[in-house]
């Protein structure tokens, strides 16, 4: 009787397991026969494929040759030599001697290099370049660039170049004529700003639809941070040499008035230093040219990506409408 139980339940196993088997071997032929069903709808839809992805593809065609050139001019520069190290170091050393005295006088070691380029990032140094340049009009009216007369093309619906009058219609708060704060964002979009973190060398770009454009902004930026840290520097002095004589004016020890006749001269070094050098804080090392090829826009890139997109949208409509037919 035993023996009868473990046959038949081995009989039964077996047939588990031809099922199972049975059951794979007709999901593969239903796999077979869906991927055959695809490939019949797309071949069916053949046309219809070839007509979208030519749509697509003539367009993107179109649209990349409509799409104005853009020029990048750069610069390659260099963190001039600190000429403040000297006065730093003489604060730290004589600070605590001067601190019986109630004089605070600093101390450590900034970075100019940093700070400058934090500087040209910063609202309040591209408000004041945008409007002593007088650059929103060349930042955010014009379309394109004649390369036979070198003169830029504005676009007639937002900025009229003959009366210099702003027609663009926009809704409350803004105006017609664009604010600082939209001229500032518009404006990192074409300034590139990076230092190299191994030897320091600084890059500044620019892009624009000119090439002249784009060399004269970054010649500037240049000159406008350079006078920018050097007048910070001049004001930051002149103000220590102020406060320095009234000290000596107040204190009757002679340890401490040679003290502070040292920072005086350390002082007037960097007023001195400031106003005999041009290239304060950044030095030229490659000048910015006038770019001759352009940098965008990738054409080519365009028209193949707008084959692709022809290519996968017009094979979906095909599916979508085959299985809706289906059903």
């Amino acid at each position: 009787m035993e023996n009868q139980n473990q046959s038949d339940k081995q009989e039964l196993a077996e047939l588990k397991s031809k099922l199972v088997k049975c059951e794979s071997i007709v999901k593969d032929q239903g796999d077979e026969i869906d991927l055959l069903e695809l490939w019949r709808a797309i071949w069916q839809g053949k046309l219809l494929i070839a007509l979208v992805t030519f749509v697509f593809s003539v367009s993107s065609v179109f649209y990349a040759l409509r799409l104005p050139n853009m020029y990048v001019s750069e610069a390659l520069l260099a963190p001039a030599e600190e000429q403040g190290a000297g006065l730093d170091a003489m604060a730290s050393q004589l600070g605590g001697l001067a601190s019986l005295a109630g004089i605070n006088l600093g101390g450590g070691e900034t970075d100019k290099t940093a700070l400058a380029l934090e500087i040209i990032k910063s609202r309040a140094f591209v408000f004041k370049f945008i409007e002593k340049y007088d650059i929103t009009p060349d930042l955010m009216a014009v379309k394109n660039w004649d390369l036979a007369s070198n003169k830029l093309i504005y676009n007639e619906k937002v900025y009229d170049s003959v009366t210099n009058k702003w027609l663009r219609k926009v809704k409350a708060p803004l105006k017609a004529k664009p604010s600082l704060q939209e001229a500032y964002k518009q404006f990192q979009q074409v300034i590139t700003v990076e230092q190299d973190k191994i030897n320091s060398m600084v890059t500044i770009s620019v892009e624009h639809y000119s090439p002249y454009v784009a060399q004269q902004w970054v010649n500037r930026l240049i000159y406008a941070i350079n006078e920018e840290m050097k007048g910070r520097d001049l004001l930051e002095a002149n103000n220590s040499i102020t406060y320095l004589n009234e000290q000596l004016e107040t204190t009757r020890i002679s340890g401490l008035q040679e003290i502070l006749y040292q920072l005086i001269e350390e002082q007037t070094k960097t007023i001195m230093f400031a106003n005999v050098r041009e290239e304060y804080v950044l030095k030229t090392i490659d000048p910015a040219l006038v770019p001759e090829l352009k940098s965008g826009p990738k054409r080519s890139l365009i028209c193949v990506l707008g084959f692709m997109l022809g290519g996968l949208l017009s094979v979906l409509i095909v599916l979508i409408r085959h299985f809706k037919n289906k059903g």
